[in-house]
């Protein structure tokens, strides 16, 4: 944002000092000003350092209507937060800001080079220190303190951490990896989301101010210094201005987080102001006529956007144009021609925002930005969600802040003449103003982390075994202790799936198989982040047979054939039509499996009719493949942080309880494939257990299970436990055989190998694989981690059979060299039920160094042993 203007170079007194009576210098002002707003102020002398290339474009007199023009951004920026009716597209107010900042900064650095040969740097980052810096580390000093109070414990670390960002102006890129990262959606919004436009614009300066200081260095001796400085500059801002706008375009359609808060593809905008400062239009005497068009259709333009422009709007991209053009046109009709002293005449638009009412709104602009989003999203985090009467009335109150906030911290340390006198100390004040927020983010959020406990993974292994049948979630009494996972636990308590839930740019899912992926049989999971959380359940039941299982899921995705958005990427979402029908060709060639079990949101459109035409698409092909298809019913939508609620309630779960009306909606597909028009789809669901009875609310925690990792879907524990619910429900169906039954000791056996084979062959393929060189794949750490020095091969001179039912581990020295083998099981399915055991055997043999080579290895077996009634999954043994 554009709350960067500051006094131009000082220049030593001739004389003592001697005050001066007049109004204060105003905060947008870029040198002193003299004389009241009515009367022009006089022209300054030219300086000139050769021919006719000074004095610098625009002079640095003061621009009322700036100042005013700043007001209209903020009030559209306001009135959009509000949510007023027909203002939804007031964030253009931020690119009018933008273009402010580029005119107004780039106009002061070009006048000092041209002055005086030269940029003072810390001169320059001393007065931007501390015009912005303070009063920004009171608002977030605020935001942390008032973030401990007012959030739940889970919300305040993600608030600790926007502190931190926004301190360090890194709160845009922070933003961008939140909204481009689909499973992090379901997150409330941060009362530190606005700092993004901040961080942009420091971070444009941080390289700007330096690239015109050495331009400057350069032109310093030039006969004309400022055609030189300003030609140079001029070239350097179109080339950014076109590459830029280039990139904004290619970002709009491809990645709308990127594009929208991005600072490379903000750069253009600022450099349209800095060309308005930087070629000569001050040589030109425009008809008057011609200037009025030029700002009034500038400032059309700019409330057709406020009033045209919403959240279905590709942003910025080309729209973004008729902003920042519109801006530009309302600042040039106010520059003055060649002989002009000023332009605004009776009926310029800068007169209007010139006036006392306009400037005052755009003094207060600045710390008004700052205090009114935390005041709306830390009132809405109390109070739930508000209308818009309430919002603008939020908004209206947090003028009462912002004032103080001018009035005592930026004010005073912008004129203080102690503060100004050396640039150093100027630093010091913006250092010391970041310090203060970072250390208050970094106390709260550590005591907030210590009182949540350790973020570390759920064991799985420790989970209780869950009912098969019944209105019970778990197949015995859970007893008294905390919800698990924990609530930062079930924040990343996702499927380990490897990232086989592709991401919305990608178009084809990687291969994808886990368990044993050698077996011909598999069960396929197919559909969008919903069928994906069932990937922990469909690998153990796979794995129980000896199947694999393929995962072709991507997020966001509808796997009814619909024309959708992408919030990701903020446009029409063509991967996934690209990805939708990749996955079904896929399993058109591929092997026909044993099962396809397909889940998906069901929220994606309200129209009936077209919905079961888009299912129809998909389901026609998927039935010509001939194996039996499961539709699992789409389970609850919260619609709220089911995690964060309950890190601030750990002891009443109840108070997280969520609307069913809202949250369980009928469901179109599985209520027609109950009618039976869909023929050859079976449809389940395990919402009875997951939203029990027929009460008006659903639980958010049952026996002590924690259901939710977000606003949407269930956490890989809940999925977990509903395993043996899944495994009834499917062998009643037909989909699944049921497996083997558990010995009379209560061990099933999952895999044995004996080694059977002639003298001198390889181990089963099925079962094993080899592991060459001396770390495993990617190499992680030299040497397998264990300070091995031997080369592992394949060669049956170190692995063998011995004809005997025996494996032999042979090393083989040739030369210096040692060489060896090593061997792993090709499945990775290994895992106990719930409550269960996984047991390993495996007799070995060393050699005795002091007699003939010894026996290597005998059988290996791997069972698990069940608690309760038997569910085996068959497990490979560790190689």
């Amino acid at each position: 944002m554009p709350f960067l203007l500051a006094p131009g170079p000082r220049r030593k007194a001739a004389g003592p000092l001697r005050k001066t009576a007049g109004p204060p210098r105003r905060p947008g002002s870029l040198l002193k000003r003299s004389a009241p707003a009515s009367t022009p102020p006089p022209a300054p002398p030219a300086r000139r350092s050769g021919g006719e290339s000074g004095p610098s474009p625009h002079r640095s007199t003061f621009r009322p209507d700036i100042e005013g023009l700043r007001a209209v951004a903020v009030l559209a920026v306001l009135a959009f937060h509000a949510e007023i009716p027909g203002l939804a597209g007031g964030f253009v107010g931020v690119d009018v800001f933008f273009v402010i900042s580029g005119y107004l900064i780039t106009g002061l650095l070009v006048r000092e080079a041209i002055s005086t040969g030269r940029i003072r740097l810390g001169d320059f980052f001393s007065r931007r220190a501390r015009r912005l810096l303070p009063s920004a580390a009171v608002v977030l000093a605020a935001v942390a303190v008032a973030g401990a109070w007012l959030t739940v414990p889970l919300r305040r670390t993600d608030l600790e951490y926007d502190v931190l960002a926004a301190a360090l102006s890194l709160a845009n890129w922070r933003f961008v990896s939140q909204r481009a990262d689909y499973l992090a959606a379901g997150h409330d919004q941060s009362p530190l989301l606005h700092f993004w436009s901040l961080a942009v614009e420091e971070q444009f300066y941080l390289a700007w101010a330096p690239l015109l200081a050495v331009v400057a260095v350069f032109a310093a001796r030039a006969v004309r210094r400022g055609r030189a400085v300003r030609s140079v500059v001029a070239l350097v801002t179109g080339a950014l201005v076109v590459g830029s706008f280039a990139l904004s375009l290619h970002w709009t359609e491809h990645s709308v987080s990127l594009a929208y808060l991005g600072t490379p593809s903000r750069v253009w905008q600022f450099g349209v102001g800095a060309l308005l400062a930087l070629l000569p239009w001050h040589l030109l005497r425009g008809p008057r006529p011609l200037r009025l068009l030029c700002g009034w259709g500038g400032a059309v333009a700019i409330g057709w956007c406020v009033v045209a422009y919403d959240a279905s709007t590709p942003y910025p991209g080309y729209a973004a144009l008729v902003p920042t053009l519109a801006t530009a046109a309302v600042i040039l009709a106010a520059i003055p021609g060649r002989g002009e002293r000023n332009v605004q005449g009776a009926y310029g638009v800068g007169r209007l925002l010139a006036g006392r009412a306009p400037r005052a709104v755009g003094r207060l602009s600045y710390t008004l930005y700052l205090w009114h989003w935390p005041v709306l999203v830390l009132a809405e985090a109390q109070l739930g969600t508000l209308g818009w009467p309430a919002r603008t009335a939020l908004t209206l109150a947090a003028v009462l802040p912002a004032l103080a906030t001018m009035r005592w911290v930026e004010q005073p340390l912008r004129r203080s003449r102690t503060v100004s006198e050396l640039s150093r100390r100027g630093l010091a004040v913006g250092v010391s103003a970041i310090v203060l927020p970072v250390a208050l983010a970094l106390v709260v959020g550590t005591a907030t982390l210590h009182l949540m406990g350790p973020a570390t993974p759920v064991d799985a292994k420790g989970l209780p075994p869950g009912a098969a049948s019944g209105p019970s979630l778990l197949g015995a009494s859970a007893g008294d202790g905390p919800v698990v996972p924990s609530p930062v636990q079930a924040r990343k308590n996702f499927p380990p799936d490897r990232n086989c839930q592709v991401a919305p740019e990608v178009t084809r899912s990687p291969e994808c198989l886990f368990g044993a992926v050698v077996s011909p049989d598999r069960i396929v999971l197919l559909g969008d982040s919903h069928a994906g959380q069932w990937f922990s359940p469909m690998l153990a039941l796979a794995a129980q047979r000896g199947w694999a299982l393929q995962e072709l899921v991507k997020q966001g995705c509808p796997l009814p054939q619909l024309a959708v958005d992408s919030p990701q990427l903020g446009r029409a979402y063509r991967e996934c039509d690209a990805w939708r029908a990749d996955a079904l060709e896929r399993l058109r060639t591929g092997p026909k499996p044993r099962l396809i079990v397909i889940a998906s949101l069901n929220r994606y459109t309200t129209d009936r009719q077209l919905l079961a035409a888009a299912w129809e698409k998909t389901l026609k092909p998927l039935r010509a493949i001939g194996a039996p298809i499961v539709y699992i019913e789409d389970t609850p939508v919260p619609g709220t942080d089911i995690p964060a609620c309950v890190s601030g309630a750990p002891d009443d779960a109840a108070a997280c309880a969520f609307q069913r009306a809202e949250a369980v909606p009928a469901d179109p597909l599985a209520r027609r494939i109950a009618s039976g028009a869909v023929p050859g789809v079976r449809s389940i669901s395990v919402n009875p257990v997951l939203c029990p009875g027929d009460g008006p609310t659903c639980p958010a925690v049952r026996e002590r299970i924690l259901l939710y990792r977000d606003d949407a879907h269930l956490t890989d524990v809940a999925a977990i436990v509903l395993t043996p619910r899944l495994e009834r429900l499917l062998t009643e169906a037909g989909a699944l055989p049921t497996t083997t039954a558990a010995g009379a000791d209560g061990w099933t056996e999952l895999l044995r190998d004996d080694f059977e084979g002639p003298a001198g062959s390889r181990p089963s393929p099925a079962n094993w694989q080899y592991d060459l060189g001396t770390c495993y794949p990617g190499c992680p750490a030299p040497q397998w981690g264990t300070g091995e020095i031997e080369t592992m091969t394949d060669s049956t001179d170190n692995v063998r059979l011995d004809g005997k039912g025996a494996l032999e581990i042979a090393p083989t020295r040739v030369g210096d060299r040692w060489r060896s083998g090593r061997i792993e099981t090709v499945r990775s399915d290994f895992a106990p039920p719930p409550g269960g055991v996984l047991r390993i055997e495996a007799p070995i043999a060393l050699p005795d160094v002091t007699g003939p080579e010894a026996e290597s290895s005998r059988p290996r077996t791997a069972r698990r042993r069940s608690r309760g009634p038997s569910r085996g999954i068959r497990c490979g043994s560790i190689g």
